[in-house]
């Protein structure tokens, strides 16, 4: 065994305690970070559908969509802002890197990248086209009137300081790491679902492609959604290691030319991938977070 690998299993397990105790209201936080979105994005999607090349209707429904987005995020700062407490551990979790290990931000900044590429390269053993490790020459998506890679950037940023600011930690704060992963993975495809309305959107050219592509995407959120609170709680809650995942997946994921059948390869390699870590780190997944540790 490396020094390496005895270095990691002896991290942190990741078991906030006093920490989350504190976040305290999940219903309500996901009640509104639920409701006040799916209002706006149903508004986009009628919008989308009027006459698309209209551009004052693209600017609405490019406001629309950034509203849903910034909603659940408003939500949780007005529920940590009035908390000094809460407020001081946002703060200490938002702006540094200092405390996060070279190895997580190593994964962070490439695990997405080298999943994709192995699955386009694993893709070739089928008879896909090695073309697929072109870069793309457009984005496979709009968003109103903001360029799309925008939104590849926006749109992570903004959810994450909803989900890990404090959305996470208020299901931690009562099941484990594994159940908040999976229950939260289910929630978050179900909340995305009106954007699969919104015409030309990335949602809806999944829906599009076909159900057993709809199905992936819904599906590949709980291995990214295990592996994204896998670094989370190693980084000691670490926000920006949450975002800068979550734009990793997107950004990579739109950079090649990937067939979409390689997408499926790459949520069977980062599920296995999951698996491989909760088996092997099973207190870290299994444990309560106010648990004895």
């Amino acid at each position: 065994m490396t020094d390496d690998v005895v270095a990691l299993q002896r991290e942190p397990q990741g078991s906030p305690t006093s920490e989350i105790e504190k976040y305290r209201h999940p219903i309500l936080f996901y009640s509104l970070s639920t409701a006040i979105p799916w209002a706006f994005w149903f508004a986009a999607a009628y919008v989308s559908h009027i006459t698309p090349t209209n551009k004052f209707l693209a600017l609405t429904v490019s406001l629309l969509l950034v509203a849903g987005l910034l909603a659940p995020a408003l939500v949780a700062f007005a529920m940590m802002w009035p908390d000094p407490d809460l407020r001081n551990d946002l703060k200490r979790r938002m702006f540094s890197l200092r405390a996060v290990r070279p190895v997580y931000l190593f994964l962070t900044c490439f695990l997405m990248l080298g999943s994709v590429l192995l699955a386009q390269a694993i893709s070739l053993l089928f008879g896909y086209s090695a073309d697929q490790f072109n870069l793309a020459g457009k984005a496979s998506f709009s968003a109103g009137l903001l360029p799309a890679w925008f939104m590849l950037f926006l749109a992570p940023t903004i959810e994450e300081l909803a989900w890990h600011s404090y959305g996470t930690d208020c299901l931690r704060n009562r099941m484990n790491l594994l159940s908040v992963s999976l229950l939260f993975a289910v929630y978050w495809a179900l909340w995305h679902m009106p954007l699969s309305l919104i015409q030309g959107y990335y949602h809806s050219n999944v829906a599009a492609s076909g159900f057993l592509y709809s199905l992936n995407f819904s599906f590949s959120l709980i291995p990214f959604v295990i592996l994204m609170n896998w670094l989370y709680y190693k980084t000691h809650r670490n926000i920006l290691i949450a975002i800068a995942f979550h734009i990793t997946a997107g950004s990579f994921n739109e950079l090649f030319a990937t067939h979409p059948d390689s997408k499926i390869i790459q949520t069977i390699l980062l599920s296995i991938l999951s698996v491989v870590l909760i088996v092997s780190d099973r207190d870290f997944f299994l444990r309560r977070a106010n648990s004895e540790t």
